[in-house]
């Protein structure tokens, strides 16, 4: 009887602290984005949804490289339009749980982050960056306009400069993408992952129900007219002031010392 070889895992999970780690693991397709892959962080973001102890997300790749976006073999060998249409859909879906998520979410970028593998850095919240990192949206190169990664880039970067990118296909690099907002900070790439846990650091130490309340309000309100949104921020700063936590956190600025937080998966 011949054994069978286990499939390896896509993508690996690491819980610390309440600090979740994906990471991308197809290395020797710099981190394409399988359909195995896409449904595989799509369960991870679904779980993470719904569990209050998560107080942060961090999204890496392995290998050389965060992501190099779809995988072109596999749409290659379905060229079926009811195929790529559901491939497309199931990737903006992804996207867009990136930023339902009740937490910040951190991409921790190096090597390139190409086609999807932009956007997937575009999606998050924040982006911190080897210097030696690259960023294209290439697609255009192989008869393909990066339309749905235009979404996410479009909405971190002008409209000249995104269409730029997506028009020529051609890399900027980290220096230019913290220059244009595609990502926060450019670091040296031996300082990359201290850069990371000094932003998740500076998260841990807010009130999690704070952030919570203000990741939500923030991308709601950037879809609303002016009037709307500061109705919309009212209520949320209103219902915000109500928690535990604004109650701790300003007694504890008039008393002059360190508040402490409610525990996100603490009962009301």
């Amino acid at each position: 009887m011949t054994a069978q070889l286990a499939t390896p895992p896509l993508l690996h999970r690491d819980d610390r602290d309440g600090v979740v780690t994906l990471t991308l693991d197809r290395p020797g397709q710099f981190n394409a984005l399988s359909e195995g892959l896409l449904d595989a962080l799509q369960t991870e973001l679904d779980r993470i949804a719904s569990d209050p102890a998560v107080r942060c997300v961090v999204l890496a790749g392995a290998g050389k490289a965060f992501s190099a976006g779809h995988d072109l073999r596999e749409m290659r060998a379905s060229p079926r339009l009811s195929y790529y249409q559901a491939l497309f859909n199931r990737c903006g879906r992804l996207m867009q749980s990136l930023q339902a998520l009740p937490v910040p979410v951190i991409a921790r970028v190096h090597g390139i982050a190409t086609a999807a593998g932009c956007q997937l850095v575009a999606s998050c919240d924040l982006a911190i960056a080897a210097a030696s990192a690259r960023f294209a949206v290439s697609g255009i190169n192989v008869g393909l306009f990066c339309a749905t990664p235009a979404v996410a880039l479009s909405r971190n970067v002008s409209a000249k400069r995104a269409f730029d990118m997506l028009v020529t296909g051609r890399f900027i690099d980290a220096a230019t993408a913290a220059d244009w907002g595609l990502i926060n900070a450019a670091v040296p790439d031996d300082a990359l992952d201290a850069a990371v846990a000094a932003k998740v650091g500076e998260i841990l130490a807010k009130s999690p129900a704070a952030v919570r309340y203000g990741k939500a309000m923030f991308y709601r309100q950037r879809q609303m007219a002016l009037g709307d949104a500061y109705a919309f921020a009212a209520d949320v700063m209103a219902r915000n002031m109500m928690e535990p936590d604004a109650a701790e956190g300003i007694d504890a600025f008039l008393a002059k010392r360190a508040p402490q937080w409610r525990s996100p998966d603490a009962s009301a």
